[in-house]
């Protein structure tokens, strides 16, 4: 059995009884997530409203209403269904780039039924074969600049059944490939959805541990409650925004709140499809007068680096809410963003798993830099003692985060691995893997992952404390800290330092760093080493990799890599 079970009934009353009154639905009621994001909004009088505007890195741009957006999806389930033969509850995977196909494959899967396997498009051969393998995926829409990729991997897929390329033009498809252009396809004005279930499962994310295969996250389409609901208040989502998520929905977070969320509300968002670059994304923020913006403290950090001066030339005077998420956010952070946006960053907190914001800096709340904020209203949220599983009921006392699992988005089991799921949950809580504390105002501060946690002569220090005390030097763009072997001690801390460009290694750098660390760290807390590097490893949504770090400093086996940025 698994170890979440709800009654649908309790969610239309209390803190998620909104969400369910304004979605118009009822406990025993077909409830499906890409209807909910195209259909319904047209028949509330928002289809000529844009729903998405989108560009490229070649600065291409389309712009699509909501109107649009009910009829592409349903032209596109009609196609998934008949023209491909595929069947409601099969996995059916997107394996592309930020192109529009993939906004609209997302939702037309879910409205025939289907469980949207989103990939990021910059998976390896292993990694992608891994990963729908795991799943038993019936089809793959991609794109010809990936058909190598998903051919090779189809070899050992006896399972999948259907390669749909949404670009293929005058290319030679193989049997089983299947050409998708969706501009010239006969329009469905009407296409007969699925009826879902609210517990039907909606999406299949995978997650990378430490150890082991990455693990198939089951989200269900009940998990829209959630997602509406965190995207109204946490991201203060309002009729007349337009809305920018960095997010690639092959993270979860690009699809609960890059598709999902804003969707749900009825939001214009905007889709830039490149990478990363401080002006490009100014420019984009201005062009498109973006008013909510929802990144991460990678980015964040990245842009700090460029400085303020960079900023100032483009008119940014449209932004009026900021959100982050994916790791703490630096204190510092949220001073620079104060100082050159004229507003703050809200940190966010969630995982793959919760599907929803779970704590969160509110806004009106009092942002305290540096804090993850307080439980969203709905969410039960304490720190555990990691040995009696019980909450340690004492301010600023450090612990396992953990969470009461009745909360709409919470996935209800690790695809083909729900012994993995159980082993998530203790007394009747689920916890996340995060270490945490909570302050005498209720406020969470987040200490580190479990496993990054360095226990120093006994003492347990926290890799975030160090890591954003180093930023205070102007010369540090990113740092992370992890623990190193010592005879003595048993672990001590060793750091890890990206330069901002200009600056050279010496020894009085070093020096300099430190001197800025003893103002902040207790002793224990301070770096034995510092290494001076070029990049950090991290996944593609962001994400420092501590663990790799980590395994290279004690010579044990990284884990899996599949989710791991390449430079």
């Amino acid at each position: 059995m698994s170890p979440v079970t709800l009654e649908t009934d309790r969610f239309v009353h209390g803190a998620w009884g909104e969400a369910a009154h304004d979605l118009e639905w009822h406990p025993g009621r077909p409830l499906n997530i890409g209807w909910h994001c195209s259909d319904r909004l047209c028949r509330l009088g928002l289809g000529e409203k844009p729903a998405l505007l989108w560009e490229d890195h070649q600065g291409n741009a389309r712009r699509y209403t909501f109107d649009d957006l009910r009829v592409l999806t349903n032209t596109m389930a009609e196609y998934l269904r008949h023209a491909a033969g595929l069947h409601p509850g099969e996995r059916i995977c997107l394996f592309l780039d930020r192109v529009p196909e993939l906004y609209f494959g997302f939702l037309a899967i879910l409205k025939m039924g289907g469980i949207a396997q989103p990939l990021f498009s910059a998976f390896g051969d292993d990694s992608l074969w891994t990963r729908l393998d795991n799943a038993g995926t019936a089809a793959v829409v991609t794109q010809r600049k990936h058909l190598g990729k998903v051919r090779r991997a189809r070899e050992r897929l006896p399972e999948l059944r259907a390669v749909i390329v949404v670009d293929a033009g005058d290319l030679a498809l193989a049997p089983g490939e299947l050409a998708l252009d969706l501009e010239r396809l006969p329009r469905v004005e009407r296409f007969a959805g699925h009826a879902t279930e609210a517990e039907a499962p909606s999406v299949l994310h995978y997650t990378s541990g430490t150890t082991g295969q990455p693990k198939g996250a089951q989200h269900v389409h009940l998990s829209v409650l959630g997602q509406y609901l965190t995207a109204r208040r946490v991201l203060d989502l309002r009729p007349d925004d337009v809305y920018w998520c960095n997010a690639d929905p092959g993270w979860v977070t690009g699809t609960s709140y890059g598709i999902i969320g804003p969707w749900a509300n009825g939001i214009t968002q905007a889709v830039l499809d490149a990478g990363f670059q401080s002006d490009r994304w100014y420019a984009f923020l201005e062009k498109y007068r973006v008013t909510v913006w929802y990144s991460a403290p990678t980015a964040i950090r990245l842009l700090m680096r460029d400085g303020s001066e960079l900023a100032r030339r483009y008119d940014l005077s449209a932004l009026r809410h900021l959100a982050s998420v994916g790791e703490p956010l630096n204190p510092e952070a949220v001073v620079w963003s104060r100082e050159t946006f004229g507003r703050p960053f809200h940190d966010t907190y969630w995982q793959t798993e919760t599907g929803s914001i779970v704590v969160a800096n509110l806004p009106g709340m009092e942002v305290k830099p540096g804090s993850m904020g307080k439980p969203f209203p709905g969410v039960t949220a304490t720190v555990v003692d990691p040995q009696s599983g019980e909450p340690v009921g004492q301010p600023g006392r450090a612990g396992l985060l953990a969470l009461r699992p009745d909360f709409p988005s919470i996935i209800r089991s690790y695809w083909r691995n729900p012994e993995a799921f159980a082993a998530k949950f203790r007394n009747g809580w689920y916890l996340t893997g995060d270490r945490a504390s909570i302050d005498g105002d209720g406020y969470f501060w987040f200490v580190g992952r479990d496993d990054d946690v360095i226990n120093t002569g006994g003492h347990l220090v926290g890799p975030f404390e160090i890591e954003s005390a180093m930023l205070e030097h102007p010369a540090v763009a990113e740092s992370a800290a992890v623990a190193k072997p010592d005879p003595v001690n048993m672990e001590v801390v060793k750091a890890f330092v990206v330069l901002k460009p200009g600056r050279e290694v010496d020894d009085e750098l070093e020096l300099e760093i430190m001197n800025t660390l003893r103002k902040r760290l207790s002793p224990l807390a301070m770096p034995q080493e510092i290494a001076f590097v070029p990049s950090l490893p991290k996944t593609r949504s962001g994400k420092i990799m501590r663990r790799v770090l980590r395994a290279q400093e004690w010579g044990e086996p990284v884990g899996d890599l599949s989710t791991m940025m390449e430079d």
